[in-house]
């Protein structure tokens, strides 16, 4: 079996908050963690659009990547609790939230061009990712649970928010893990 490499983590969940749960996944069977650096942390953020180029503030070494993944598992652990049914104590998220310090501005660029702006102070890491916290926060209370599953390969952990007409999305994605149950059964069949 030929092992290979992956170098950032997927982008197929459909929803960003998801997608953040997938920065920590199975790959060729074995776990692997995406996020090994503050800056695969904010090539993430870059990368799923949450802030432009250039835009992440210089934190002390190791602090963004820290809290990245703190905030991660909070949320991996709430996701877990409502997708079971469950009750779940939100005090850590609450946190992250409670540390969002922002404002909305207004913006007007040229003549008909006004719209509201979000205004957030960065200066910790926690601010920082607060967007992510809220986000999480409206997937938590406003999400149909019934849509968001997890891939049906047993080997894989990924999360996905099926949005497909017809809500009968079974993998992370068709190219992964769809394509090798194809293949799985087309050796049942070989050689059964």
């Amino acid at each position: 079996m030929t092992t290979h490499v992956l170098l950032e983590p997927y982008v197929l969940a459909d929803d960003p908050v998801l997608d953040m749960l997938n920065t920590r996944a199975n790959v060729d069977g074995e776990p692997v963690e995406f996020w090994q650096a503050d800056a695969d942390v904010e090539h993430w953020l870059v990368r799923l659009g949450w802030v432009g180029e250039g835009e992440v503030p210089a934190f002390d070494a190791g602090a963004l990547l820290a809290t990245a993944r703190t905030l991660r598992e909070v949320i991996r652990v709430l996701l877990e609790a409502r997708k079971a049914g469950e009750q779940a104590d939100p005090a850590a998220l609450n946190g992250f939230l409670r540390k969002a310090v922002s404002h909305p501005q207004l913006n007007w660029p040229a003549p008909g061009e006004v719209h509201l702006v979000r205004q957030r102070k960065r200066q910790t890491p926690e601010q920082f990712l607060s967007p992510i916290a809220e986000a999480a926060a409206a997937l938590l209370v406003d999400a149909d649970f019934n849509l968001i599953r997890t891939c049906e390969h047993p080997d894989c952990v990924l999360w996905f928010y099926d949005r497909t007409k017809a809500h009968k999305r079974r993998w992370c994605s068709m190219a992964l893990c769809g394509n090798r149950h194809k293949v799985a059964e087309f050796r049942k069949r070989k050689l059964g």
